[in-house]
């Protein structure tokens, strides 16, 4: 229930926000939701966004923000994977299944930033601000398979073949 209730605190930041593409500005107003809540409620929607965040670390998903974005480092990861989530539950649920779908995103076909640092880990960075305290730890997010090679062009035209066309 408590991932549901993510994805319509998403929602609701998407539809009162002037560009629900720009992630910061659906982090910024995801975080105004969050500090209306009570710290219960706030906590376990940091739940779910690990259990979302944790699906979503993927090294498919890596190599489709790779070629998006130009290069992707860790930190770049975690906050192209904060910009997924701030774009609504079925652009991430068909991005997780498979990263090739995001050749139907129109901010990915606009060449646009697709990182953000405001919604990753929103919910827990608002607990913080009002406890002073981290929630308790998670689990490690799960191990990856061996990363292929994102510079390798052959390998991303066969794993992307949409994707490849829109960023080429």
């Amino acid at each position: 229930m408590s991932v549901e209730r993510f994805w319509n605190l998403v929602e609701a930041a998407r539809a009162s926000v002037e560009e629900p593409s720009d992630g910061d500005q659906v982090g910024e107003r995801a975080r105004q939701l969050l500090d209306e809540l009570p710290l219960e409620e706030v906590a376990e929607l940091a739940r779910a966004e690990w259990e979302l965040r944790a699906r979503s670390y993927r090294v498919d998903l890596w190599g489709a923000a790779y070629l998006i974005n130009g290069g992707c480092s860790d930190d770049g990861f975690e906050y192209f994977r904060g910009w997924l989530m701030s774009q609504g539950r079925e652009v991430f649920e068909r991005a997780v299944a498979d990263p090739d779908t995001l050749a139907d995103v129109p901010a990915v076909q606009a060449g646009q930033d697709l990182e953000s640092e405001e919604m990753f880990g929103v919910a827990n960075l608002v607990y913080w601000e009002h406890t002073g305290e981290a929630l308790p730890d998670r689990a490690d997010y799960p191990a990856l398979p061996e990363f292929w090679d994102f510079d390798d062009d052959d390998e991303v035209r066969r794993r992307f073949p949409r994707l490849n066309v829109i960023v080429d």
